[in-house]
């Protein structure tokens, strides 16, 4: 009778422990941690988030750049951290969507997070070297069917958004492109105003200034409709005739699958309520992106496996397929 007794106040005692540990959280500083380098429009965004959730929390929350490797080191490094809510990590399609289907083995799995926001949707811009005699997506294609040797376009990586979108682009309007791989957007941007690499699908947020600047010309966006800030550029869809096309990335903050749901939870309301307003909404869009609405965990948990389904399937197609 004792052991039931004291195995029913155990019992007790666990449940309640969880709701006791939300209550009390954070109790010391919080580090996001960021996949792409400082500079990138995934940091700017990830530090609006930061600044507000310290308000919201109590506690600093700190943004720790952690790039390299496709997005892994960062989504390892959170997967395998400690799950009591004070290490979340900001991840896109690549570690989620991609890399599972692109790598013959990844240290972490897309199941060792918990989603706690989908933020905001990353359009890419397909950009070239203002001195490359292409004015239009058609152009482009022409020049590259005709260019010997090959054009080179740049990309954060194999089996990045940007590497498969011209991989797709190549397949589909059969031309030729070398592929030159980056660590770092900022280097890519470096490099295609220098004219070392023609073109490349760049991120919005870093190419937009450079294309006002007149530093890179825009040929198109990956997004279903035209940016706010770049009104004259079509969709790629309409530029290339191709109605089925859209390469959009988003931003994702995730804690490691088994923290507490109560502050999985509490960290979900507290971002449904920063993305809702309408001063952050500006922020964002004010650097290239676009504002997701709230979702609840479970949409956001079904969204990932979909655009697993999605670009997963693209990888396949492309022959990259446990190519790294």
């Amino acid at each position: 009778m004792t052991l039931r007794i004291l195995l029913a106040a155990a019992a007790v005692a666990a449940g309640l422990a969880v709701p006791a540990q939300a209550q009390t959280y954070p109790s010391k500083n919080v580090t996001i941690v960021v996949s792409l380098a400082a500079g990138t429009g995934m940091d700017a965004v990830a530090r609006i988030y930061a600044d507000r959730l310290s308000h919201a929390l109590g506690k600093p929350v700190l943004v720790e750049n952690k790039p390299g490797a496709a997005t892994t080191l960062a989504a390892n490094a959170v997967a395998t951290a400690p799950a009591d809510g004070h290490t979340l990590v900001v991840l896109t399609a690549i570690a989620l969507s991609i890399n599972p289907t692109l790598f013959k083995q990844l240290p972490y799995d897309p199941d060792d997070f918990i989603p706690i926001s989908l933020y905001a949707k990353s359009p890419f811009i397909l950009v070239v070297n203002p001195q490359l005699q292409a004015n239009t997506v058609p152009e482009f294609i022409k020049l590259a069917k005709a260019s010997n040797p090959p054009l080179s376009y740049a990309s954060i990586g194999n089996g990045s958004l940007q590497h498969m979108s011209m991989e797709f682009a190549k397949q589909r309007f059969g031309f030729e492109a070398t592929h030159v791989p980056y660590r770092s957007t900022s280097q890519l941007a470096t490099d295609l105003v220098a004219g070392h690499v023609a073109a490349s699908f760049n991120e919005a947020g870093l190419s937009i200034p450079l294309v006002k600047e007149g530093k890179l010309r825009a040929l198109a966006v990956t997004a279903a409709q035209r940016l706010p800030l770049l009104p004259d550029t079509p969709p790629f869809a309409e530029a290339a005739g191709v109605p089925d096309y859209e390469g959009v990335s988003w931003h994702m903050l995730l804690a490691p699958a088994k923290t507490p749901r109560p502050i999985a939870d509490r960290l979900h309301a507290e971002m449904a309520r920063i993305v809702a307003d309408p001063e952050v909404h500006e922020k964002i869009a004010s650097i290239g992106l676009i504002p997701n609405p709230p979702m609840s965990i479970e949409e956001m948990q079904r969204y990932i496996k979909a655009e697993r389904v999605k670009w997963g399937g693209m990888v396949k197609q492309l022959g990259l397929e446990g190519s790294q």
